[in-house]
């Protein structure tokens, strides 16, 4: 059974030769899948409800309904399905005609067991990843977030839609974006949706590396190969086979070793530093940069070659500055990590720490933020974080004592109360926002202001 294949994967095999139908549903059986078979098309729309198929097999050419046929037909029903085409060799137009139309490949007769093989593993990867963007997109919708990505800005719904259509494919991402805008994460999020998830995610900062242990860093050296070399190493090459290579700051790379990557990137082979041997690898390259790439390649350090080969799909981070509208998702997503791992229990943030959080201009971006939150939420006294809890934010002064402070003898229903109504001040009344940071769904927050007969505020987007 293939790596990561979920038993049971059914796949219908439609053609009107019986030897061949039976032949390749005994076969795809062996190979660990659930497999049904029908004689034409209009046996396998039969097929369709009592089945539920994930990938149909269809010949091209039959009898009363052909492959094609089938193929609008299955689109019309919107069924979640892929479907492969086989055809002889005098259709292959026609099969083409087919991968327009919305089928996922074809196969030629008679057919490369091996290929087919290897066509119904990549299918289960991208029914996988389908099946997880598809959680990822709920849990945005409910939550504002995207995997490990908070946010619900427009800015940040783009990137979504762009790491949607990027991580399904093998193609080479350049990512940009200010220091501590969350690159790293960007490219385990990709890593995580493609079909490259079980393998490894290396991560490798050129920045850190000094330029000349950072060539063996990336392709590893032979023993002998320079003085300290005491034994054969790999690199991050060979480390990464098979899954996804992140390279910050690849800026900073000297020539010399930029274009060796490229070299690495076109060829999928290298050598070992102090090596005879082309070793091949498997490997997608995700870089980043602080830098814009563009000046970057205008002053010369970096490769313009290198760069448009990087740059497949291109993704660029806003600043934090220009997404406030994600702060207060930020924020709770913080507090809540913090309190699992500092045994702590707060709750939130009072307004007057929120707007000293609203008008700083975050120069570390996520990264200074989580910081902040990560220290507010160790240091404060009660349930909320105070601007006291925040040193060196405008307006980030000790706070009188408020006068609707909670007080030994306090109801839990009026403490609920005050607790709902500061979470709404800090949302400037915004109550998705609100009802996201108290952990209860927007319909629970209705129910309770009514019940206090509160007046809301903004739904919110």
């Amino acid at each position: 059974m293939s790596p990561g294949m979920e038993e049971g994967e059914r796949v219908l095999v439609v053609e009107d030769d019986q030897a061949a139908r039976v032949g390749l549903e005994q076969l795809i059986g062996m190979w660990g899948y659930t497999v049904a078979s029908a004689g034409d098309g209009d046996e396998a729309i039969d097929r369709l409800d009592t089945f539920a198929p994930g990938i149909v097999l269809t010949d091209l050419v039959m009898p009363r309904m052909g492959g094609l046929e089938l193929l609008r037909a299955i689109q019309k029903r919107g069924d979640d399905i892929t479907t492969v085409i086989l055809t002889a060799q005098g259709t292959v137009e026609s099969a083409v005609e087919a991968i327009k139309q919305g089928a996922y490949d074809y196969l030629t007769k008679p057919v490369d067991l091996a290929r087919l093989k290897i066509l119904l593993e990549n299918i289960v990867e991208r029914h996988l990843t389908i099946r997880e963007v598809k959680v990822l997109r709920r849990q945005l919708r409910e939550h504002g977030s995207f995997g490990p990505m908070v946010g619900n800005s427009s800015s940040m719904r783009a990137i979504y839609d762009i790491i949607e259509r990027a991580a399904p494919t093998t193609a080479s991402i350049l990512i940009t974006g200010e220091s501590g805008t969350g690159k790293e994460l960007v490219a385990q999020t990709i890593h995580r949706l493609s079909a490259r998830a079980a393998g490894p995610f290396v991560p490798l900062s050129c920045a850190a590396i000094p330029d000349t242990l950072l060539e063996s860093e990336l392709f590893g050296h032979e023993k002998g190969a320079f003085t300290g070399a005491m034994e054969r190493r790999q690199g991050c090459f060979e480390l990464a086979h098979r899954g996804t290579l992140f390279l910050d700051e690849v800026a900073e790379m000297t020539p010399a070793t930029q274009v060796k990557l490229l070299r690495v990137l076109q060829e999928r082979s290298f050598r070992r530093l102090g090596g005879r041997t082309e070793q091949t690898v498997d490997v997608r390259v995700i870089a980043a940069t602080n830098a814009d790439p563009h000046e970057a390649v205008a002053q010369g350090s970096l490769r313009g070659d290198l760069f448009y080969r990087l740059n497949v799909f291109g993704i660029r981070l806003p600043p934090l500055r220009d997404r406030l509208e994600d702060l207060p998702l930020l924020i709770q997503a913080f507090i809540k990590e913090f309190n699992a791992s500092n045994d702590r229990s707060v709750a939130g943030v009072d307004p007057d720490a929120m707007r000293a959080l609203e008008q700083h201009s975050w120069p570390g971006n996520i990264r200074e933020l989580r910081n902040a939150i990560e220290r507010a939420t160790i240091v404060a006294k009660g349930r909320f974080i105070e601007t006291r809890d925040l040193p060196g934010l405008p307006g980030a002064a000790p706070k009188p004592a408020s006068a609707s402070a909670l007080t030994p003898g306090t109801t839990v229903e009026e403490a609920e109360r005050q607790l709902i109504l500061m979470t709404l001040a800090s949302t400037n009344n915004n109550k998705t926002r609100a009802a996201s940071m108290l952990g209860i769904s927007l319909k629970t927050l209705h129910n309770k202001l009514n019940r206090f007969r509160i007046q809301g505020g903004d739904e919110g987007a």
